[in-house]
């Protein structure tokens, strides 16, 4: 009988026939059948017209940036080198897509300097060549790390070419407020600068009545310090880097040197610069190290040693308290410094003139005169008014301590005491100038021009005293209404 006949009478499936043109089924060889192209291996030639455009103007400016390292580091070896060049071999030691095939065995032993010192030494012509070549590595840069570097680049060009144009911008914050607020954010981290961006960037958009010149001024010198800081953070990473390879290299001669070659002064206008490494930016006073808007603003930290040891303390001392006192809720950090015309002084070519140190503040209140009463109130209360100033300035080499500073009030345009020449609603201003002596110049301060408080009263009046490194002295107005607080309902 049939099998298959004899399967279906007992109830069994037949037996599967095996098509003999098949392939042999084998547990070791299996035969898999190939699955449909993902969309990310489609050939490019399916690619729309606008995604092969941006691919190949991606493909070509990468070929560019490679072209662009590459003829830098042609430059460096053969001694011929631009700032640019030096801004761009420094990267070879951290950039993750560089091809190590384009590195020469030599080029570990080249010294380059450090970013700052490169753009430090420049002059204005130089700087905004150097603007439009950073610009463009900038934008042909995809990796994120290196576009940081280029972008902190930006930002210190830019305060470079600031500082080298003396009519760039007009800007009450005079030098020596600079040289405060630097000395407050030189010993910062980035990321304690990023922080205090965030608590000044809320003061200033905050309803809060202050000085928004020096807030400002404050945020821009903070921006630069931040670049800084970046760079600082890149640079030190590149000198492990190269240290390390170094090591790899030759670990003998690491050993014995203890350190790769500090980097080289570098020259590229008039005067040389020296590295970054060899700057010592000395820590601001732990007392003053206090949070924006609950404490006293930055640039309160100011205090430059003197070679006269005994004075140098003295005045440290009382600038250690006035900036442990802060600011009271009614002051501000004075900074309104005004330019002084004067001819060169006969003591010039003995002593080096310089500008005298001071930590001023400036006193606000509520003027409760007659019209305020009748139009204010506690909970809607008036514009606030000038009412006093306290000037602290800080004399530590004066030659003759015997003899102390003195001041004059300045009124332009031959006005007079008493004459008022300002606009209904405004206020007539004048000039407070101190005069010390050898080696300090003259100082001078924009100041109301209002009747002065001579009164004998705690806390009122003005009083000018010097304690041979310190003139300092209150300087309080006469209160222009009968009521001398706010009135109680």
């Amino acid at each position: 009988m049939d099998p298959g006949r004899k399967a279906m009478i007992a109830g069994r499936r037949s037996p599967t026939r095996r098509d003999v043109t098949s392939p042999r089924h084998d547990p070791t060889n299996r035969i898999t059948k190939s699955t449909k192209p993902s969309g990310s291996k489609i050939n490019p030639k399916y690619l729309t017209q606008d995604e092969q455009s941006r691919q190949f103007v991606a493909d070509e400016d990468k070929f560019v940036l490679k072209q662009s390292k590459k003829k830098a580091d042609i430059r460096i070896r053969e001694g011929r080198a631009k700032p640019i060049d030096y801004l761009a071999f420094n990267l070879r030691y951290i950039d993750t897509d560089r091809d190590i095939f384009d590195d020469d065995d030599a080029d570990i032993e080249i010294d380059v300097p450090a970013p700052g010192d490169v753009v430090a030494s420049l002059d204005a012509e130089q700087i905004a060549e150097l603007e439009s070549d950073i610009a463009s590595y900038h934008v042909l840069e995809t990796n994120a790390t290196n576009r940081e570097y280029w972008r902190a680049l930006q930002t210190i060009c830019k305060d470079r070419k600031a500082k080298l144009d003396p009519h760039g911008h007009e800007r009450r914050v005079v030098s020596s407020v600079s040289d405060d607020i630097d000395k407050i954010l030189a010993p910062k981290t980035h990321d304690q600068l990023e922080a205090l961006e965030k608590q000044i960037k809320a003061k200033l958009q905050s309803n809060e009545d202050i000085d928004t010149d020096y807030w400002e001024q404050l945020l821009r010198s903070l921006r630069v310090w931040k670049a800084r800081a970046k760079l600082n953070q890149v640079y030190e990473t590149i000198k492990e880097t190269r240290l390390n390879q170094l090591k790899e290299r030759d670990p003998t001669k690491v050993k014995a040197s203890g350190q790769p070659t500090s980097a080289p002064k570098v020259t590229f206008g008039s005067q040389p610069v020296p590295p970054a490494s060899e700057e010592k930016v000395s820590p601001a006073p732990a007392s003053s190290s206090r949070h924006v808007g609950t404490t006293a603003p930055p640039g309160t930290e100011r205090f430059s040693q003197v070679d006269n040891v005994d004075f140098s303390q003295a005045t440290k001392a009382l600038y250690d308290r006035e900036v442990a006192r802060g600011v009271d809720e009614n002051e501000e950090i004075f900074t309104s410094e005004e330019a002084v015309t004067t001819s060169k002084p006969q003591w010039a070519d003995k002593y080096r003139p310089r500008k005298p140190r001071y930590f001023n503040r400036v006193q606000m209140g509520y003027d409760w005169n007659k019209y305020n009463q009748t139009h204010y109130d506690h909970d809607n209360p008036p514009p606030k008014v000038v009412q006093g100033y306290k000037f602290n300035i800080f004399y530590p080499e004066l030659i003759d301590k015997t003899k102390a500073p003195t001041f004059k009030i300045i009124r332009e345009h031959g006005r007079r005491r008493g004459e008022s020449f300002a606009a209904a609603g405004e206020e007539d201003t004048c000039l407070i100038r101190f005069m010390a002596g050898p080696p300090y110049e003259d100082i001078a301060f924009r100041i109301v021009d209002r009747e002065w408080d001579y009164s004998a009263k705690k806390d009122r009046g003005f009083k000018s005293s010097f304690d041979k490194v310190c003139s300092s002295g209150p300087l309080h107005f006469t209160s222009r209404g009968r009521a001398k607080s706010l009135p109680l309902h």
